[in-house]
Order: structure tokens, then sequence, then C-alpha cells
């Protein structure tokens, strides 16, 4: 029987999560005298789960880092960020514009997602949110129980095709706004844990990421294994190039500032109450 210690590694079986832990799901890395796990739930349960402080390493939206930096630690890689590009508020409504929407109810794929908090910061209406599982704010739009629906994930290249008509896209929003890349998932380690093992979880997820970068086809397969998309390869790919990029390698000190931003923003505009410290661990050859 081993004796390792076991670490458990908690993200979403989005795709472009999936196809980051690639190599470590395959055994190709790991860390001396630990076997690690895998959890995987939606962010907004990630989210929830994280305020709990019960896994090692986990995915949180990085709207949510605010609430729990008193717990975790950002790592330096494995962040999910766009440049000019992100969320997107639809409707169904034809030939409809964003400020026809005034009071009406908008589908939000959890009350603790940036893309919550980035509606917030950049809509400039006031709409009362049905807070739902990221794969039910489709049909919660279609069926008129909400005008509105924020769409992430593959949703946000495939709305067109899904019959939705663009209002807003959130990630140009924030680009216009800042001119830096936007901060949308992130990946901390629990406080729990010392430096060394923390730096070693660091170095460990860089290498995966690293590793289905190199092998894209076998990791791309994989994540629409985890994922059960009903996409073609080619859609999976342009989602996963979009997220899993050189920011996600190492933030770098663009990343750092549009955290600042993000949160400098949400104090603004009252949607958190206090500016948290930008605590970074930093992986090892980024």
């Amino acid at each position: 029987m081993s004796s390792d210690k076991k670490l458990i590694f908690a993200h979403s079986p989005d795709s472009d999560d999936a196809f980051m832990y690639y190599g470590i799901a395959k055994g190709k890395f790991g860390i001396s005298g630990y076997s690690i796990d895998h959890y995987m739930a939606d962010i907004e349960t990630l989210n929830s789960i994280s305020e709990k402080n019960i896994y090692q390493v986990t995915a949180i939206s990085a709207s949510k880092y605010p609430s729990v930096s008193d717990k975790y630690r950002i790592m330096s890689c494995g962040s999910s960020m766009g440049r000019n590009y992100g969320p997107v508020v639809v409707t169904t409504k034809p030939n409809s514009v964003l400020n026809e929407f005034e009071g009406s109810k908008i589908a939000v794929p959890g009350k603790d997602t940036t893309s919550w908090a980035l509606f917030r910061i950049f809509s400039k209406i006031n709409c009362t949110p049905l807070f739902v599982d990221f794969d039910d704010v489709e049909k919660t739009v279609k069926s008129g129980e909400a005008q509105l629906g924020i769409l992430l994930h593959e949703g946000q290249i495939l709305y067109e095709k899904r019959g939705f008509n663009l209002l807003l896209n959130l990630g140009e929003s924030w680009y216009e706004e800042t001119g830096l890349p936007l901060p949308l998932g992130l990946d901390v380690v629990s406080r729990r844990l010392d430096e060394k093992l923390s730096k070693e979880i660091a170095n460990v997820s860089l290498a995966s990421i690293k590793y289905a970068l190199a092998n894209i086809d076998d990791a791309i397969e994989y994540s629409r294994e985890i994922s059960s998309l009903d996409e073609s390869n080619e859609n999976i790919k342009k989602f996963i190039n979009m997220y899993v990029n050189e920011d996600t390698i190492d933030m770098g000190e663009q990343g750092r500032k549009a955290l600042s931003k993000l949160y400098e923003l949400s104090l603004e505009n009252n949607i958190i109450g206090t500016m948290p410290k930008i605590d970074i661990i930093q992986a090892d050859n980024a």
C-alpha cells in the first residue's frame, strides 16, 4: 500500500481546465512523496468550496479571490486571461441594444463569477440576476425566464450558431477601459501548505500546461472526453487557444496589474469591500 500523501487539485471539467491538467492526469508529472488526485466541479461550486479551504489547489474566479485571500495564494501559472475578448451578454431578441433591457432579468453563471462583476462594472444598466449553472444560462434565456444571459466557455464563440444575438462583449469593454488582459480565472494554493510544497505545486502545474501545449491534439482529445463536449476539435482548439496562452504560462507584470485593476474597479462599484493583497507563488522556468 502506498504511503504517499494525497494532494487534490480541484478544477472545472471545462475544456481549457482539463487541457491544462492533461500532463498531470496522464502521470507525466508529479511531486515526490505525494499522489495527485482531481476533484472536478463547475466554477461556482469551486468558488463556494474555496471558502472552506478543503482542497490544497483549486481553480476559482478571479473575482472570488478577495474573499478567500486569507486562505489561498495565487499561482503565477494557470490563469485564464483574455486579451480583447471574454464573456458575452446575449439575448434572443433581434435588432436590440443593451439599454433596452433596463430592469430585465439576466441569467448569470454564478454570483461570484468574474463575468457578473464585469457586467455590473460595464453594462450601466440595472438587471435582476437569476443565478444558474453555467450550462443552464442558454436554456434560461431561450425559455424567456430571463431576457439576457452571460455566456462563458465555448458559448463565447458559438452564441450565433446557438441562436443568440450579442449585446455586449465584456472582454472588449475591459480592454477598451484598461488596455490590460482580462483576468477571469485563477489557480490558487492553500496557505496551509509550506513554501517548498507550494512552489513544487506551481512548478508541476506549469510543466503540465507546457506539456499539453506541446502535445495539443492528444490534450484536446482528453479535454473533449472530460468536458463531454459535442463540438468539433476545431472549435475546442479555438477556445483553448483563447484561454491557454502566454498569460497562462506566466501572468507576468501585466497580469498582476490586471488583477489590481479588477479589484480597484470592483471596489469603486461596491462589489468588494477591501483591496486584497496580490500574493503570487512564482513557478520556475516560466
